[in-house]
């Protein structure tokens, strides 16, 4: 019997080895092979570890202002643009009545540096000249199917000035004196000044961000801000199979659909490169697709060797490049934590005055029955450990100190559990059963007591992640993966720890120690043969229940021998 009841709890606490040696065989695979950001320490947030403050200051024309709706916007897009990195809990703010203060804690990738400081207007040019490119191509196309953009050749004529241009894709755009800036213009050199704005209605000579190839692009005639969405995926044929080509697919707001739509039909007829339309961030060149269809719906796809990886950097681009003013870096500097390791070291302590306080309760009240409490803490810190290290590695996470006090919140979280599994189990020894069954009865009903906490716990923190802004972000996240870890936890650890204690006789004899004694319980506990433990507390009713609780689960023999001993002290 003791065999076929502790069977599946093995299993299951077999399960929750796996899911702890699975977590830490991953990091340990990730630091043996000296994979970036591969450590058994999570990386702390900006509040504990300090980092990296970088100021922007507004680039505007001369004689204009900038909007406090223009800066809130921007900054709205920059903590985008940091997000979309996988760097948490960053600090981005406006100071006084134009800069944006930017705070990552650490030190933040190359990658994400240059998306914070790639801050000028996303812009969309026709391409009127390009030089041969050597490297790989900037782009694919923008249409509904396409194909692999062209570059053309250098040596196309240069128009005259006398006529002036009637649209953005007339040659007459590029005058001799813009031709012979063209040809001598050099992409390896330093050919922009930090922070230029551009005139949005004049021609512009620029260069892809690899510096492989040269353009003059026609006036600005799309910005950013007219793309709603941009996403990467791969292509699907008509008749809706996925192929294994990346592409970007792009959504414009209304008055973009509208100008795109006059775009691509101008482009359309157009021989290379003046088919192509290219899009500008920071005034270079980071797609040059071109015009295989005339797109009326607002929706366009870029295709063209891209991989997974480089159509997502791709797509955030686009979606998160369109800034409503240009910015300039005007300074970068470490910054030190404001809280530090003191602050974190106050947290632990408190973490840890609160276990030892629930450790002496449930030592006072359940005795060694303590030893699964302890266990079901210790396996709920362990884990949890190592799925924010995890994390820290794969997603960017950092711990900050609102973190670590949701961490601190898991204490009751996970004690609540084990006290409702606990209470059920004696209200069932209360009622005659012995302690196997007694363990598994109050489980059915423990469970789902479990499942609503853990549910409205697990719901308070998606609505603060969902609805909140910096450390608050921090506190709900680990609220929300402590609850899932304690679901984990009393499902293959408690309930099938406590399945496997009961079949010891320590604990189902109801020892005084045991936290099972009747004594302490106020009831009968069912011994076996018959035999209960009843409490003197208990009433006559209560003695009177056990006695045919008794009978009932005599044996034959049992009763045989019970019969046997009463006709002999009857005799």
């Amino acid at each position: 019997m003791a065999s076929s009841v502790t069977k599946p709890a093995r299993k299951k606490l077999a399960w929750m080895l796996a899911l702890l040696v699975t977590c830490a065989g991953l990091i340990g695979i990730g630091v043996a092979t000296n994979q970036p950001g591969a450590a058994f320490t999570p990386e702390l947030a900006l509040d504990l570890q300090g980092g990296t403050s970088i100021i922007l200051s507004p680039t505007v024309a001369e004689g204009e202002t900038v909007s406090t709706e223009q800066l809130n916007q921007a900054v709205g897009i920059i903590r985008q643009r940091v997000d979309s990195t996988g760097v948490s809990e960053s600090t981005i703010t406006t100071s006084g009545n134009a800069n944006i203060v930017v705070e990552i804690p650490g030190t933040p990738s190359e990658t994400t540096l240059q998306l914070i400081k790639s801050s000028a207007k996303l812009e969309f040019r026709a391409v009127l000249l390009a030089s041969a490119g050597t490297a790989a191509q900037v782009g694919g196309d923008a249409t509904a199917t396409a194909s692999p953009s062209a570059s053309a050749t250098p040596n196309q004529p240069a128009t005259q000035p006398s006529i002036a241009p009637t649209n953005g894709s007339d040659l007459n755009w590029i005058t001799p004196e813009l031709r012979r800036q063209f040809d001598a213009f050099d992409c390896s050199t330093q050919f922009r000044a930090p922070g230029q704005v551009d005139d949005m209605k004049a021609p512009l000579i620029t260069c892809d961000t690899g510096r492989f190839q040269k353009y003059i692009l026609g006036p600005v005639e799309l910005d950013g801000t007219n793309i709603s969405d941009a996403t990467a995926g791969t292509i699907t044929t008509q008749t809706g199979a996925s192929t294994n080509e990346w592409a970007v697919n792009l959504v414009f707001d209304g008055a973009g659909t509208s100008i795109f739509s006059a775009v691509t039909s101008r482009l359309f007829p157009l021989e290379t490169p003046r088919n192509q339309f290219a899009v500008t961030l920071d005034g270079y060149v980071i797609t040059d697709p071109a015009a295989k269809a005339v797109i009326t719906n607002g929706e366009a796809q870029i295709t063209g060797g891209f991989t997974k990886e480089s159509s997502q950097s791709l797509a955030d681009q686009l979606k998160y490049g369109s800034l409503p003013i240009g910015f300039e870096v005007q300074s970068q500097e470490n910054i030190s934590a404001t809280l530090g390791s003191e602050s974190l070291r106050s947290g632990l302590l408190a973490g840890l005055i609160g276990l030892l306080l629930v450790v002496i309760y449930s030592l006072f009240q359940y005795r060694a029955l303590a030893v699964v409490t302890v266990g079901s803490l210790l396996v709920a810190a362990v884990l949890t450990y190592l799925l924010i290290a995890l994390l820290s590695w794969r997603q960017g996470y950092r711990l900050s100190l609102s973190g670590v006090a949701g961490l601190i919140v898991a204490i009751g979280i996970t004690a609540d559990s084990f006290i409702v599994y606990f209470e059920r189990v004696r209200d069932e020894l209360r009622d005659g059963r012995s302690l196997s069954t007694a363990v598994d009865a109050a489980w059915s009903r423990a469970i789902r007591t479990i499942l609503v906490s853990d549910a409205v716990s697990l719901l308070a923190a998606v609505v603060l992640f969902s609805l909140t802004v910096g450390s608050v972000k921090g506190f709900a996240f680990t609220l929300g993966l402590t609850t899932l870890v304690d679901l984990a936890v009393v499902v293959l650890f408690t309930h099938p720890i406590l399945q496997v204690l009961a079949q010891r006789k320590f604990f189902s004899s109801g020892h005084k120690w045991s936290g099972f004694d009747s004594k302490a319980i106020g009831g009968a506990m069912y011994l076996g043969r018959g035999k209960f433990s009843v409490s003197d507390r208990v009433s006559e009713a209560k003695r009177g229940k056990a006695s045919k609780e008794a009978e009932k689960r005599q044996t034959i023999a049992e009763r045989k021998l019970a019969e046997a001993n009463e006709n002999g002290a009857k005799s």
